[in-house]
């Protein structure tokens, strides 16, 4: 899974390098400062798309002795660099926004520079979506970052060619300052977010998104010996899940029996996941206040009759207490 992704952000390196290019072609004719921060931000484009290559190809590395739980992680901390580069990129924009107000470039052949700036976003919106997709895909946090910076970089830019062409049009030359400041803005906001999204990798933060997909797939292939699933925690490794929770099941059975219906629930999940997840689940055994949520049938050992399940829901499954229903 991991070798998709490196090959999709190989492509990102590639165009943004050519795009840098382009941008800084741009500017060198125009003279125009909101395309010399278009050309700025292209820079940490290629700075942050080798700092994630880099991480991906470690991240891939299968897990050893000083990582049992593989080199995922390191996936959270590019994409907080990236995040953090924007950001210094986005302080640089203004200072030049504001230093151009007081001594104002010469603007030329800003046809030529629109015409650019237009072939790059459109470019830088396609890749970026396709970074986007295929990152969600292989819960890639810096293949998103990367794409959701690029899909930003065309927004502003589409910005940036509404700035050139009132310029054109009405010849104030100012407003070149005004619309490099305000796209500034705009890319210190999206780095916050990559770095706030980052920062909840690190730190561990529950997925909500995640959570619920895995009580969706419990409810819906739900059998009478999983009496009730608690205390569940999911950790994301950046394309990688560790989950551990309790299961409980009738407590008469014996080892082997509750191995197989263990071995029944990782099987789902690992379909599920496609083999990107691993387990740890301790078995718990049912308590005789239970019996009014367990469906198992024939139970000798039943003390109340079955009176109905309880969904799971987001709430019980990360709770460390057994099911039942009120007294």
């Amino acid at each position: 899974m991991k070798s998709n992704s490196i090959k999709v952000q190989k492509l990102l390196v590639t165009v943004s390098v050519c795009l840098f290019i382009i941008k800084i072609i741009a500017w060198y004719i125009t003279n125009s400062v909101a395309i010399l921060t278009d050309a700025l931000e292209s820079i940490v484009n290629v700075v942050a798309g080798f700092i994630g290559l880099y991480s991906i190809i470690l991240s891939a590395k299968p897990k050893d002795k000083e990582h049992p739980y593989g080199h995922g992680k390191v996936e959270f901390l590019s994409a907080a660099i990236e995040g953090i580069l924007i950001i210094i990129a986005g302080f640089i924009i203004i200072y030049e926004a504001v230093m151009n107000l007081y001594h104002p470039h010469t603007l030329k052949k800003l046809d030529y520079g629109l015409i650019l700036i237009a072939f790059s976003a459109i470019i830088n919106y396609v890749v970026g979506h396709y970074c986007v997709q295929k990152g969600k895909k292989e819960n890639s946090p810096i293949l998103i970052a990367s794409g959701s910076h690029l899909k930003s970089d065309t927004y502003s830019s589409l910005g940036l060619l509404a700035g050139v062409l009132l310029i054109m049009l009405s010849g104030l030359t100012w407003i070149d300052s005004i619309a490099a400041g305000i796209f500034a803005f705009i890319i210190i906001f999206t780095g916050y977010k990559i770095i706030r999204k980052a920062i909840a990798g690190i730190m561990d933060e529950s997925d909500e998104a995640i959570i619920e997909d895995i009580v969706k797939v419990l409810n819906d292939n739900r059998i009478p010996q999983w009496i009730d699933v608690h205390n569940m925690r999911v950790i994301d490794y950046a394309g990688f899940f560790h989950i551990d929770c309790h299961l409980t099941v009738p407590y008469y059975i014996n080892v082997n029996e509750a191995h197989a219906i263990l071995d029944s629930l990782t099987a789902m999940f690992q379909k599920h996941f496609d083999d990107k997840v691993e387990f740890f689940i301790h078995i718990d055994g049912c308590l005789s206040t239970q019996c009014s949520i367990c469906a198992v049938e024939p139970c000798s050992k039943r003390q109340t009759a079955f009176m109905q399940h309880i969904p799971w829901t987001t709430q019980n499954i990360l709770s460390n207490e057994k099911h039942q229903l009120p007294a």
